[in-house]
């Protein structure tokens, strides 16, 4: 069961909450796939929404792709959810540590989910924390860069239909992480 460790409202009507669980089991609109740019679910998170969600994420990934090429860190890409309690997955890719110019494309990953839930009419987004895995982005820099982006893209812009921003962590150690910063920026979010 998902716990919420920290929030903050952003909006009137928009509120970033921190959460430790498993994404997979997330009950919103839209889950973030930390993926690579050809869709290949075959390990790290991607594998993981394959597994609860069913081989057909694959296969409509896979179709995606035959139809509109590679993603990119700014432009994601939507499947349904399979057998997943969201609906639908936002297929996003981070960058990978040591690729050059790092701290751009993780905020471009995070403004291209944004604007995909928005052009989705998403109400409810469950984001992980993306390229810190096998992508070996430090964690504490890519928290940093996440909350920044949420919170001034959603200062910036008027997103309608987004009304919760979970950032959701499974293990206790990145939780840890993800929680120092978030307390930096919002320290009344406990």
């Amino acid at each position: 069961m998902a716990r919420i460790a920290a929030e903050h409202s952003l909006t009137t009507s928009c509120v970033l909450r921190l959460v430790q669980g498993d994404i997979t089991l997330e009950l919103v609109d839209a889950v973030v796939n930390a993926a690579n740019s050809s869709l290949v679910h075959g390990g790290g998170l991607a594998a993981a929404i394959v597994r609860r969600g069913g081989e057909e994420i694959q296969h409509e990934s896979t179709e995606w792709v035959r139809r509109h090429g590679s993603i990119s860190h700014r432009r994601p890409a939507v499947t349904k959810a399979g057998k997943m309690p969201c609906r639908f997955v936002i297929h996003a890719v981070g960058p990978v540590w040591g690729s050059g110019d790092e701290d751009r494309k993780l905020a471009d990953t995070i403004t291209g989910v944004l604007e995909m839930a928005e052009a989705q009419g998403f109400n409810s987004l469950a984001v992980p924390a993306i390229s810190t895995g096998v992508f070996r982005f430090p964690r504490e820099r890519a928290a940093g860069i996440i909350f920044d982006t949420i919170s001034s893209e959603t200062g910036r812009r008027h997103f309608g239909s987004l009304h919760e921003i979970r950032v959701t962590i499974l293990d206790d150690s990145t939780l840890e992480v993800f929680l120092a910063e978030f307390l930096k920026r919002w320290p009344e979010g406990e």
